[in-house]
Order: C-alpha cells, then structure tokens, then sequence
C-alpha cells in the first residue's frame, strides 16, 4: 500500500484556535440538551473533531476528488453502464431555481410547468418504447425492473392466473433481472444462449408453459449482439400466455433504429441515467420509468400525471385552458412504489437531452455508439480472443483467455489500464465468457481517444506474453498499489480509529 500520510485525513490535519466559520450567537433562549436526548447518549466532552480553516477543508476536499476518475477526467469504457460525457447545459438547465427549488406537497395549480415537462416526457418515451403509456417514478433500472414485474403479476392475477409465477431469464442475463424476480415472488428459470451468443429457440420451446409469467431480456444482449430472433422469441412466450419485459439497460444502441414495443415487448424500462443524459455512479442519482402496452395501463403505480381542459381563455385563444394533475383514482393500481413522483431533476436532464438531440440526433447516437464498438472490438481482436466474432452494436466482450495462459487474468488487465489514466473496462461478466472483458466506448469519444486506447490494451497484451510480472503486480502508478480486494469487501475501515494507522492495521488483520 502507498504511503498514506502523503495526503492526510481531516482528522489529521488543522491546530487549536482554527475556525472556518463561526454561527452568531443565539438571540433567543437557549434549550438543555436533557430532556430532548436520553442521558446515556450525551457526551460528557465535546467529540474530538478537527479544528480546521476554510482553505484546510477547501484543499482537502479538493485534493479528494482530483483522486478521482471519471468521464470528465479520463476514457470510461465500462461495459453495460453506458459510462457517457453529458452535457453540462443539462445540469445547467436542472439547477434552475423553478426546478431545483420545488418542493413536493406544493399545490399542483403551482407546479403546472413541471406537471407538463413529467407529462410529455412520458410522451416522448413511450414513442421511443413504441408503447402506450408510461411512470416516471422508478428511481432506477433495478427499480424499473421490479415495478414492471409488479405489473405482470397484477395483470396476470386479474385474469385468475395467479398460477403463472415463473420468470424465464437468459443466462447472459444482468444481475438484477433475477434478483428483481425473486424480489416479486417468482421463481426464476433459466434458458440458454446458442452458439451466436443469443436466446436459444429450442432451448426457449423447452421452458415455457402454463407456468410462464414472462420473459425478461435485453436486446441487444450483454453480449452487445442483437437477439436475431426476437419476433419468433416473442410469439413464443405471448402463445404461452406470457408477457415480454425489456430491460432497457442497452437501449442507447438501438434509438431511432427500432422499438421494443414494436419487437413484441409488453413492458420496458430506460435509465434516464444512461440513456438520456445524467451522470451517474457513486449511488445516484438515477431514474428508471417504465413504458407499459395498453392492457397493462390500468395497473401502473400512482400517481399518473394526466391533462385536462377547463372553463377559461388560454391566452386570448378562445380555447379551454390546460391542466395537469397528478391521478391517484386508479382503482387497479399496483399502488405507490416511490415517495413523492420520482427523481424529478433526473427527468429535468432527459426531457432537455431528448428536446435538444430531436429524433435524427438520437437515432446519430446510436449509431456512433455502434460504430465506435465496432471499431474497437475490429482493432483488438487480433490481441484477444472474442467468443463471437459478429457484428456487435454499442458494447462488446473479449476475452482474456490467450493471456491467462501466461497467468495474466482479465483483472490484471484491468489494474495495468490504471497506470495509462484510463478506467477498466467490466471484468468477468458476462459470465457465459472466460476472463471477459466488456468494453462500451460509447457514442461521445473522438477517433483519438478510441486509437489511443488501442494503443493500450496492445501494448498490454504484449507486456502479457513478454512481462506477466509485470501486468500481474499492476497498478504502479496510482495512489495505492494492488489492495486485497477480498479483505477490503469483506472487513473494510470506514470509520476514523483514533489514530491509528488504519493502513498497517489491515494488514496486520
């Protein structure tokens, strides 16, 4: 481990006497803690926190984040997290006080420009779903995913179908696909890929029956391959009285080009946080809405932003003024699955992302998106192996297989890519690939930075065959060396030790 005392803790760091800011005084009574906090809870001495000046905390806090990656730092080729640069007039465009300021329990006859941007947001996605209506409440995709199989479990149970409870998964499936289905209630069966990296049909023929609920699937894959067989795979489970769901993790690489709904897809879920313009990681923020076909409208969760006209002169037109509401006569729903309508400031971002790019410049997105995958994965697979070697859309998966047999894995790939400045790569997922490698470039970086990350993963394949050492014991450059990754998961120090060397102690441990 590097040495840490290069860039001290807050605890760590200021004197005595030193203050940053000093609340005035109180100008009314002051109230004993006793009486409002249990006695055994007060402390006997004030906490020994650090005395510090303000240009001590800027600094460090400063220093922090220049320690930091990110799209605004560096290349971010993270597979399946569409890891993009986003426009800062976005989050320009967010911050704006009618925005920012809004507070949830307003009166809607108060926050009718926001009502309408919820509302025809909601129009504009269900055209990009080619579906009929839609919620903006999931705060993220996982979140999408459980609120859409919410709704196929309502919609099955109103038909006296309770008995359906199985959710059939491909193997290449995201994580939460399965954990949102265990989530619901169902039981989770699995059906495997073919030899082209997507649903088996035979396998798929096998599966179904009067037990099948739905059908969970991307498209395109994990894999970044489009599933050839979509309209028979999606024939396949409604015959069997099943419904599709779309995890519209991927669906930056199909915008403009073709729908879900239009592929057969009952339910689908984007990630405003993906797709349509706002940074994510560290948590949050996030958004997940879900498009939904018309037998499943009845069931969405409240409330449902809808428009109405009424009595009035709107603007000297002679015409009805409009109204947005919020709806929560739904006698069907599923019910409220998030406080208040969402994370409304997200739906700021994709509403001004979708608005400024139009429907030529999402379609362009796509297919830089695509091109740039296909560029790379072109340049690399000489260097590593690449388990189906077809076309790919915005993602991609190699393999690292060649240069295990020298005892370079795909991690120690990974950490070496740190000492060039740019991000990993996701590693060993999905995993239906040995040592995979899943790289998105995504459709916002130039030809340079593309060849330069060419540059890169060759020379590491090289260093794999004439110097494994070398990439095995990588990173060098960064502010720690290679961490044991399993003790940092599983006994992590986040908490101050009272001086201690929380370096040396977990190494002791």
């Amino acid at each position: 481990m590097a040495d840490r005392k290069d860039f001290p803790l807050l605890m760590e760091l200021g004197a005595p006497g030193r203050r940053a800011y000093l609340l005035p005084e109180l100008d009314v009574p002051s109230r004993s803690l006793e009486g409002l906090i249990p006695v055994e809870y007060l402390r006997s001495e004030p906490a020994p926190l650090p005395e510090l000046s303000e240009l001590e905390v800027v600094r460090h806090y400063t220093g922090l984040s220049r320690r930091n990656h990110g799209v605004d730092v560096g290349f971010y080729p993270l597979g399946s997290c569409t890891m993009k640069y986003n426009p800062k007039v976005n989050e320009d465009l967010a911050s704006y006080p009618g925005f920012a300021n809004l507070h949830p329990y307003q009166p809607e006859a108060t926050v009718q420009g926001a009502l309408q941007l919820m509302h025809e947001l909601e129009q504009y996605l269900c055209e990009i779903a080619g579906l009929d209506r839609a919620t903006l409440a999931p705060a993220a995709g996982a979140h999408g995913e459980l609120t859409g199989l919410m709704l196929i479990k309502a919609y099955h149970e109103s038909r006296g179908e309770s008995h359906r409870d199985e959710i059939i998964i491909p193997d290449s499936a995201h994580g939460t696909n399965p954990a949102s289905a265990a989530m619901c209630g169902y039981k989770v069966v699995e059906v495997a890929s073919n030899e082209r990296g997507c649903v088996s049909v035979d396998a798929l023929r096998k599966v179904v029956g009067p037990r099948t609920a739905g059908l969970m699937l991307t498209n395109p894959n994990t894999l970044g391959l489009f599933e050839e067989d979509i309209l028979t795979i999606s024939e396949i489970v409604h015959d069997a009285g099943g419904l599709l769901y779309y995890d519209g993790a991927n669906a930056n690489a199909i915008l403009g080009k073709c729908r879900p709904g239009d592929m057969g897809f009952d339910v689908v879920h984007f990630n405003l946080h993906k797709t349509f313009s706002t940074p994510h990681g560290g948590g949050g923020p996030g958004s997940g809405p879900i498009a939904v076909r018309d037998t499943l409208v009845p069931f969405l969760p409240v409330p449902v932003v809808e428009k109405r006209s009424r009595p009035g002169d709107a603007v000297g037109t002679g015409k009805n003024l409009e109204e947005f509401y919020l709806d929560y006569d739904r006698p069907h729903s599923i019910g409220k699955i998030k406080g208040f309508y969402g994370n409304f400031l997200v739906m700021v971002r994709a509403y001004a992302y979708i608005l400024a790019m139009g429907p030529k410049g999402l379609r362009q997105v796509s297919e830089d998106a695509v091109l740039a995958a296909n560029y790379l994965m072109a340049k690399l697979k000489s260097a590593y192996d690449i388990l189906y070697d077809r076309v790919c859309k915005h993602e991609f998966v190699l393999s690292a297989k060649r240069q295990k047999a020298n005892g370079v894995t795909a991690r120690d790939i990974a950490k070496r890519l740190l000492d060039y400045g740019m991000h990993a790569p996701t590693v060993y997922f999905p995993l239906i690939v040995e040592e995979a490698l899943m790289i998105e470039p995504t459709e916002t970086e130039t030809k340079a930075t593309l060849d330069e990350f060419v540059e890169v993963m060759l020379a590491i394949a090289q260093e794999a065959q004439e110097a494994p050492e070398k990439v095995r014991h990588a990173p060098y450059h960064t502010v720690v060396g290679r961490l044991d990754e399993t003790l940092a998961a599983r006994r992590p120090v986040v908490r101050w030790q009272g001086g201690k060397d929380m370096g040396a102690k977990a190494e002791d441990e």
